[in-house]
C-alpha cells in the first residue's frame, strides 16, 4: 500500500522543514512526498521518501525549466510523478510526453507514478474506458510492466473539487486499468480522511495519491494510518 502526498505549487524550504518535523508516517505503509522542486533537498534531509511533481525525458539540454532523472537523483529523490491532469491541461502534456518521461524515469532508476483519467464531460459520454486505454497504452507501450511503475487514476472531476469517485467507480476503474497493464494502481482525487478507508479497502484500490489533504501532518497522518491498517 503506497500514499504519495502531492503538494503542488505549495510548501517552500521553511513550510517543508516544519512540516517533515511533525509528520510521523505509520508503520505498514510506504509513504511518498513530492513537494516543489526548491524544497526537494529539505524534505530528503528529513529521511522521508521524496518523488517531484515531474521530469524531464532528456538526461541534460536546453530544455528551460525543467529538470532531469540524473539532477533528480543527485538530489536524493526516489521517484517522480508524470501526467498529472494539472499538467496535461495547463502545460501541455500529452500521452506521448507522459509515456517518453515515465520511460526516461524509470531507466534512470526512480519510481514512476504514471496518472491517468478522464473529464466529466468524457465520463459523461460514455468514453471513461476509451480514454483510459489510450492513456495507458501509451504508458504500457514506452514502459511495460517495469518494476519501478505504479499507475494512478485520478479522475479529472474529482482533483481539488471535494468530489470523490464512488469506491465502486474507483474499483471499476482501477480493475479496468490494470487488466491493460498489471502495475498496482493508486487512487488520486479528493482522498481525506473520512473518505479514505472505504476507497482503500477496494481490492483493486493499491494506495492513494492524494492533494490538498497532505499538506497538513494530521489529516495525511490519518489517511496514512487507513492504509496501514488495510495492509
Amino acid at each position: 500500500m503506497l500514499i504519495a502526498g502531492n503538494w503542488k505549487m505549495y510548501k517552500g524550504p521553511a513550510e517543508t522543514r516544519a512540516f517533515c518535523a511533525t509528520f510521523e508516517p505509520p508503520d505498514g505503509v510506504d509513504v511518498v512526498i513530492a513537494p516543489p522542486y526548491v524544497s526537494l533537498a529539505e524534505a530528503v534531509a528529513s529521511g522521508l521518501t521524496v518523488y517531484a511533481q515531474s521530469v524531464h525525458w532528456a538526461s541534460a539540454g536546453a530544455y528551460t525549466g525543467e529538470i532531469s532523472a540524473p539532477m533528480l537523483l543527485e538530489v536524493g529523490a526516489a521517484g517522480a510523478i508524470v501526467g498529472h491532469s494539472e499538467r496535461r491541461q495547463y502545460f501541455g502534456e500529452t500521452d506521448e510526453t507522459v509515456a517518453r518521461r515515465a520511460f526516461a524515469a524509470a531507466e534512470a532508476g526512480l519510481g514512476v507514478i504514471a496518472c491517468v483519467g478522464e473529464s466529466e464531460e468524457e465520463r459523461e459520454s460514455g468514453q471513461t474506458e476509451l480514454v483510459l486505454r489510450v492513456q495507458v497504452e501509451a504508458i504500457k507501450d514506452a514502459v511495460g510492466t517495469h518494476e519501478l511503475l505504479v499507475l494512478a487514476y485520478e479522475p479529472v472531476w474529482a482533483i481539488g473539487t471535494g468530489r470523490t469517485a464512488t469506491p465502486e467507480l474507483a474499483q471499476e476503474a482501477h480493475a479496468f486499468i490494470k487488466s491493460l497493464l498489471p502495475r498496482p494502481v493508486l487512487y488520486g482525487g479528493s482522498v481525506k480522511p473520512d473518505n479514505a478507508a472505504e476507497l482503500l479497502a477496494e481490492p483493486d484500490v493499491d494506495g492513494a495519491l492524494v492533494g490538498g489533504a497532505s499538506l497538513e501532518p494530521d489529516s495525511f497522518a490519518a489517511i496514512c494510518r487507513a492504509a496501514s491498517s488495510r495492509s
